[in-house]
This record gives structure tokens, sequence and C-alpha cells, in this order.
């Protein structure tokens, strides 16, 4: 049986020699050392360990203020393990920061004509993230499954063409192999959030991963996939609220907004809001997109088609490119207000 993981405080003043040492004995005693920077100072979380681990062996080495066992089930996701809020960096582009994040684009590659008539605008509209599934798991086996590795190398054209960060899903692990190679952000769809197996070798990747909140899954069951990613070294994390599967038949899904504030409250990492699998519907988008920056997502990923009556997959959820031009417009003039409250 695993052991309640230990979270070390470094004094303000530690050097990079003391965060070394620190690390060093970690791991000399076989356990793994998480580093997470902040803007005052260096925690490091220690998992891996079977039994408890005396946290007072660490508190006499030079650098360390403290050193306190963490008992919540999930541990690098927590305010406790990292205080400050995650700032996902993709070259320079950011998820987390001051500026509301857009992840704009297909909800499948189906050429590369319909697939840069959609950058263009999206470049266009300010956006820095370009969203598009190359494998597309469907409900149905005569559905469209995505172009495969012809599309991520489509994918990767537009990233070099309009300089656009490439959001694509992996849904097992050569997939992550082809993600890491065309892509930018790997993608863990809503069907692979507990695809344990996946989690972990996402979480080998060097590249940031948006996980999206599985169909019916509780928070905790949420941020404990989460914390699989992250326990195999990778920080990087947006978690992604995309709708949850309820009674009501109004919607494709019910779009939790809840969990926004819920996840600020427990998890420092940043969170974003999918209104279109949220809603399903192409006249609901834009106002829970609206919704979603107003409780305070870190950003939208949302579907846009440039002929959404001939997509081959998620038609009826997908913007028109005008559409999606106004709801940017809309969605960052609620952030400018929303801003002051955040920082306050």
């Amino acid at each position: 049986m695993w052991g309640e993981p230990v979270l070390i405080l470094m004094q303000a003043n530690a050097t990079d020699s003391q965060i070394e040492a620190v690390v060093r004995a970690i791991e000399d005693l076989g356990y793994r050392a998480h580093v997470m920077p902040g803007a005052t100072r260096v925690a490091i979380g220690v998992t891996g360990n079977e039994g408890a681990i005396d946290a007072a062996r660490f508190e006499n080495m030079p650098g360390i203020a403290e050193a306190v066992r963490v008992s919540k089930p999930y541990k690098l996701v927590t305010l406790d393990f990292h205080s400050e809020k995650t700032v996902v960096r993709v070259g320079d582009a950011t998820i987390g920061g001051d500026d509301l994040a857009i992840i704009a684009g297909p909800c499948a590659i189906e050429s590369r004509a319909q697939a840069f008539a959609i950058a263009e605008t999206v470049r266009r509209s300010g956006a820095r993230f370009f969203r598009g599934g190359a494998f597309k798991p469907r409900t149905s086996p005569y559905a469209f499954q995505g172009l495969g590795e012809e599309g991520l190398r489509i994918l990767a054209e537009i990233r070099e063409t309009y300089g656009l960060k490439i959001v694509t899903e992996a849904v097992d692990e050569a997939g992550v192999d082809l993600v890491e190679r065309y892509g930018d952000v790997i993608q863990i769809g809503a069907r692979s959030m507990q695809n344990f197996t996946l989690l972990r070798r996402a979480g080998k990747s060097r590249l940031p991963v948006l996980l999206k909140r599985g169909l019916s899954a509780t928070l905790d069951e949420w941020l404990l996939a989460a914390e699989y990613i992250m326990s195999e070294g990778n920080s990087q994390v947006v978690l992604c609220e995309r709708g949850i599967r309820t009674f009501s038949q109004h919607t494709r899904n019910t779009l939790d907004l809840a969990v926004i504030p819920a996840v600020r409250r427990v998890s420092h990492l940043p969170v974003i809001v999918d209104p279109s699998h949220g809603t399903g519907k192409n006249y609901m988008v834009t106002a829970l997109a609206r919704a979603g920056v107003a409780v305070g997502a870190d950003g939208l990923i949302v579907e846009v088609h440039d002929a959404p009556a001939q997509a081959l997959s998620d038609g009826a959820q997908a913007l028109r490119l005008e559409q999606y031009e106004q709801l940017v417009s809309e969605v960052r003039a609620i952030h400018e207000v929303m801003a002051p409250a955040a920082v306050s």
C-alpha cells in the first residue's frame, strides 16, 4: 500500500545547489521528486513511497523551511503542493496566465483545404491554438475515424504557415508518439480519461497535456486522472470541462460550470471549458462560452467549421466562421471585465 506523500517547502533564499541536494536525497531513498518552482519559493513533492516517510529526516537539510505530510487522495494537483496558479507554456503561448486562451478548429481534419480555410480565420481572430482531430474515437465503428497521420501532417503544416500551436488527441500510446512528432499539446479525450496506461505515457511526454473530463466523472476522479499524468513527471496539465451525461435531453451533455470554481478551490491547474461538446448544439455554444469565461475559466476550446452542414464529425455543434469571430469578440470583452476580479 502506498504511503502518504510529503511536501518539502524550501526557504525563499534556497540556492539551486541546495534544491539539487534535496532532490538527490529523495531519489537516493528510492522515491520520486517533483520540483515545483513558485514566485517566492520552491516546493518539492515526494511520491513513490510504499510506507510512511519520516518528514523530519529532511528538515535539517540546508535550505529547507519545512516538510509536511499530505493526506488528500490526490497530491500533485493540489494547492497544498503548489499554492500558486500553474501557467502552462506552449512555446510563446500560455494557458492559465493573464490572457484568455482560445483553442479553435474543426472536430476532425477532413482535408487540407478545409483545415487551412478554418485556420486562416482562427489566426485572424488572435487565437494562439488550433485544434483538430486526426484520430477520432467514435461511438459507431462506421463513422469517420479521422485521417490518421495524414491529418497530423496537415496540422503541422498549419503550425508552420500560421504559427498556431497544435492541440490534437491521442487515443493510445502509439498516438502519443505521433502527436509528439507533429503537435504541441496532447489531448486526452473524455472516453480516455481513465485509460491509465495512456495517462502514464502522456505523463512521460515533454508536451503539455489537455485532459478532458470523463462523461460521468466526478471531480475527484478527474483530478486523480491528472495525478496519474503528473506522477510521471509531467506537470504541464490543463483540465477541460466538456459536459457530463445526465438525464437532460435538450443538450448533448450537461456543461457543469460549477466545477470551474470547485477546481479553483482545490487545484492549481488551469481549467478551460468546451461549450461545443458541452451542448452539442450550435445555437447554444456562444452563450455557454460567455458563461464559462464569466465563472473564471482560463480559456475555451471551440469547434469551428467552414461548412458545418457538410462536416464529417459533429457538424451540429460547430460554429460557422462568422459565428466564431463574434464569439471571440464577446468572450474577450467579458474576460477584460473579469480580469480585475481575478487579480484581487
